[in-house]
């Protein structure tokens, strides 16, 4: 990493799975604009600002918002030397990534505590959006546009936060570090090489995500837990190929490629990889069951108790929301075949997602498809990297931060670890014998969730009131 240089400067993730509430709490008021405090205003600023910088695969924009943060940050008074800005090359396309150092009191020796984000995002088309997406719109009691959540809410809340203690002249007990990667959604090279070089360069006694986790509320807007992204599944993608000699579409031949595939991709989707359970599983649905009605609540709590009950097994699957916590799932995302319409084809390719449960691996992975196809003429690649990360312990002093944190807002809220059927920067921390969870400041329902797709947005109470999670957390961490 070379510090900033004044002549220049990823889940997918899971849908919020419990349903309602038994719990009571006091609901976030709507915030009325024109009574905003200084600090909600600069937040708002920077998150409108952030959003509008395309910073999507092939649109080269990731410079230039790492530009406006660096003058964010050094207008506040943090010095060249406080920030680093790194430039890498993600798969043919430059990006950068970015570190801010809040620098410890002297004298101190406490160990830095590393924040994680990332800037870029998976792209939008306006086309296709009710609102432009690169544009913050509030309306209707939402924020819209895309990153509004993943993850351009967690860099703003981080940003502002770091700009709101240096304001106060806070001096903390350790250093923090603000480590802002340039493409999570893609192909992860600068995340590679950042955690690399935290390992080697600061070794962090703690690393926290602001890109998962979160509250989850109920659909009346009821808050029902704090969820903490202690775990992720391995993200792995496969094309899955045919080739044919082809011919005249006139002229049929007994195999084809199309058919070929669509039968092998059948088998797949008929597939199911065995259930898989761990401690963190099946506390998690225990804990959750208590706090989700009905017949999936009821599920959850089965499977806790047995995780080879059939029945509950068939609930849990049937429900999107939960089928990613029992297992690996792979999924067709993609087709390509044929070259023209009066030709048969000469070959087809399929895309096929895997989320593989920890522990099970890539290789155990493609074998078992490979089983469950049975056809030679179909062949497997594997088309991205694999990092495999282990789950990862919730520190006590880090949940005593969170409750600090979360007891201003929602009192007693239960805190609930849990596996990310996505994944996040933090496996490569991970990977690296770090333990590392994630714990946004975002509170959100079900409906709620756009991550990816199509008018990504955030409820506005949501913005206003985390802005005051990070703040109380790394009080309490670095006081």
């Amino acid at each position: 990493m070379k510090a900033y240089r004044n002549s220049r400067k990823w889940s997918g993730r899971l849908a919020l799975l419990l349903a309602a509430s038994i719990l009571s709490a006091q609901p976030a008021l709507a915030q009325d604009a024109a009574a905003l405090t200084p600090d909600q205003q600069l937040a708002r600023d920077i998150y409108r600002d952030v959003i509008a910088f395309r910073t999507a695969r092939g649109q080269q924009q990731v410079p230039a918002m790492v530009a406006y943060l660096v003058d964010r940050f050094k207008k506040a008074g943090f010095s060249d030397e406080d920030i680093q800005v790194t430039d890498y090359d993600s798969e043919g396309e430059k990006t950068q990534g970015l570190m801010v150092t809040y620098r410890a009191k002297p004298g101190s020796t406490g160990k830095p505590i590393v924040l994680l984000g990332h800037m870029d995002v998976v792209d939008a088309l306006a086309k296709d959006w009710v609102r432009p997406p690169f544009t913050l719109t509030e309306e209707e009691g939402y924020f819209f546009g895309r990153g509004t959540d993943d993850n351009k809410y967690g860099i703003t809340n981080l940003t502002a936060t770091f700009l709101r203690l240096k304001q106060e002249g806070w001096q903390p007990s350790r250093d923090l570090v603000l480590v802002f990667s340039g493409d999570e959604e893609t192909g992860m090279v600068s995340t590679k090489a950042q955690a690399k070089y935290v390992a080697e360069n600061i070794n962090p006694e703690i690393i926290l995500n602001s890109d998962a986790g979160g509250i989850a509320l109920a659909e009346d807007g009821t808050p029902v837990a704090f969820r903490v992204q202690s775990a992720e599944k391995t993200f792995a993608t496969y094309e899955l190929t045919v080739n044919n000699p082809g011919g005249h579409s006139s002229r049929p031949r007994a195999d084809n490629a199309i058919y070929e595939l669509a039968e092998a991709l059948g088998k797949i989707a008929a597939y199911q990889f065995p259930v898989r359970a761990t401690d963190l599983t099946r506390n998690y649905f225990a804990t959750a069951g208590k706090l989700t009605p009905g017949e999936l609540g009821q599920a959850m709590l089965r499977f806790a108790a047995d995780p080879t009950d059939a029945s509950a097994i068939a609930t849990l699957r049937a429900n999107p929301e939960t089928v990613g916590t029992l297992g690996t799932t792979c999924v067709a995302t993609m087709l390509q075949a044929g070259h023209a319409e009066n030709a048969l084809p000469q070959s087809a390719t399929a895309t096929i997602n895997c989320r593989i449960f920890p522990g099970e691996g890539a290789a155990a992975t493609e074998a078992k498809l490979k089983q469950a196809v049975g056809d030679d003429k179909v062949s497997f690649k594997l088309v991205t990297d694999v990092t495999e990360s282990p789950e990862s312990k919730l520190r006590d002093d880090v949940k005593a931060a969170l409750r600090t944190s979360l007891d201003k807002r929602y009192p007693g809220m239960t805190i609930l670890p849990y596996m990310e059927s996505g994944g996040t920067d933090g496996m490569h921390y991970r990977t690296l014998g770090y333990d590392t969870v994630a714990i946004s400041g975002a509170a959100l329902k079900a409906s709620d969730m756009f991550a990816h797709g199509l008018n990504e947005r955030l409820p506005v109470t949501s913005f206003y009131g985390g802005l005051d999670h990070w703040y109380w957390i790394l009080k309490k961490l670095a006081e």
